[in-house]
C-alpha cells in the first residue's frame, strides 16, 4: 500500500468512528447470507417454528411458502392455501395476495396478508391461523382492516407488533406513508373505531414509503421501512431505513432527531454489488439473533428477486446488518 493510500485509509476509519451508525453501514454494506436451493422470493416474512426448522411466505402464488432447516438450504413448500379465499377477488380479478407477516402467539401461528390492486388503495388486509404455521394448515378469518378510495392510507403490507399487553398492525404503502391500528387480541383484526396513527411518511409526493417491519430492542421500538421503487428489477431504488421511539405508536425519530412523519430515516440497507433495490423486509428472532429477512434485484442474473438474510447486530443503540 502506497503512503498516500495508507493516509487516505487511516483518514476514512476516524471518521467513520465518529460518523452516526447510517454512515458507517452506507460506507460497506454486508452480502446477505449465502443460501441454496429455492432463492426466488418478493417480500419474505420469516419465522423459526415451534417444531424446529424455518418456514418463509411471500408475495407470489397463493402466498408462497419455502421451508428450511439451517436458514441455507431453502426448499419450495407450495403454497399457504390450497385455492384463494372467495373475498380476495372483491380486491383483484386473479385474488391475487401480496407481503404477508407471520407471528406466535396464545398457542397459534398467525398469518396476515394484503389483497389490492396495483395503484389502488382499494385494499384489504387479511388474516388467518394455523396450529403449526406450515402450508396447508392455515383457516382463513376474512379481513382484519381495509381502505377505501376515499382514505389518505392504503390496507397493504401490514406487520404485526405486541407492546405492552396491546396488539398492534403497522402498515401503508405510498399514499400517506406508514400507519398503525391497534387488533383485539383475541380476533386479530382491527379494533372497531380504533385511531388509525400515523408512524412514517415523505414530505414529497408519492410519498413513497411501505413495507413496515417493527422490533423491540432494549428501550426502543425500531421501525424499518421501504423507501422508493420496487419491482423494477435492476431499475429498482428500494433502500430500507429505520427511526426509533419510546412508544410503539411513535413518534419514530432517525440517529439525528428527524421524524420519520418528516422523511427521516437511517439508512440500513441499499444497493451494492450485484444486490439490488433490497427491502420488502421483515425482521425475526431465531437462537438469541434477530434477523433481517428482506428481496433484492439479483444483477448477475437479469434481476430475479431473491432471498436476502443478514444479521442485525446494536451499536450505540442502533441497528446494523452484518
Amino acid at each position: 500500500m502506497s503512503v498516500r493510500r495508507a493516509v487516505t485509509a487511516a483518514a476514512a476509519a476516524v471518521l467513520l468512528a465518529v460518523l452516526p451508525n447510517t454512515a458507517q453501514a452506507a460506507a460497506s454494506y454486508p452480502d446477505p447470507l449465502p443460501i441454496n436451493g429455492q432463492q426466488i422470493i418478493h417480500d419474505p416474512t420469516v419465522i423459526h417454528l415451534k417444531s424446529g426448522g424455518y418456514v418463509a411466505y411471500s408475495t407470489g402464488g397463493i402466498i408462497g411458502a419455502r421451508t428450511s432447516k439451517d436458514l441455507r438450504q431453502w426448499d419450495d413448500a407450495g403454497n399457504a392455501f390450497a385455492a384463494p379465499p372467495s373475498w380476495w377477488y372483491e380486491y383483484n380479478d386473479t385474488g391475487d395476495p401480496w407481503a404477508p407477516d407471520i407471528s406466535y402467539r396464545a398457542g397459534r401461528y398467525w398469518l396476515y396478508y394484503a389483497v389490492s390492486s396495483w395503484g389502488t388503495n382499494h385494499s384489504a388486509i387479511g388474516v388467518a391461523t394455523s396450529p403449526s404455521g406450515l402450508p396447508g394448515t392455515w383457516t382463513d378469518h376474512g379481513k382484519a382492516f381495509s381502505s377505501e378510495t376515499t382514505d389518505t392510507w392504503n390496507a397493504i403490507d401490514p406487520a404485526v407488533v405486541r407492546a405492552d399487553g396491546r396488539l398492534w398492525m403497522a402498515f401503508g404503502s405510498y399514499w400517506t406513508g406508514i400507519r398503525m391500528v391497534e387488533l383485539d387480541p383475541a380476533t386479530g383484526k382491527a379494533i372497531p373505531g380504533a385511531e388509525v396513527r400515523h408512524l412514517a411518511t415523505r414530505p414529497d409526493a408519492p410519498y413513497a414509503v411501505e413495507g413496515a417491519s417493527i422490533v423491540h430492542h432494549g428501550r426502543y421500538y425500531y421501525l424499518f421501512a421501504s423507501y422508493d421503487a420496487c419491482c423494477q428489477g435492476v431499475n429498482s431504488t428500494y433502500k430500507i431505513r429505520v427511526g426509533r421511539s419510546a412508544s410503539v405508536t411513535g413518534p419514530y425519530t432517525d440517529s439525528t432527531g428527524k421524524p420519520m412523519l418528516e422523511g427521516g430515516g437511517d439508512l440500513v440497507l441499499a444497493s451494492h454489488g450485484r444486490y439490488i433495490g433490497p427491502g420488502g423486509e421483515s425482521a425475526f428472532r431465531a437462537d438469541g439473533t434477530t434477523w433481517l429477512a428482506y428481496h433484492y434485484y439479483d444483477a448477475n442474473d437479469d434481476g430475479t428477486p431473491k432471498l436476502g438474510l443478514n444479521r442485525l447486530a446494536w451499536r450505540s443503540d442502533w441497528p446494523v446488518v452484518k
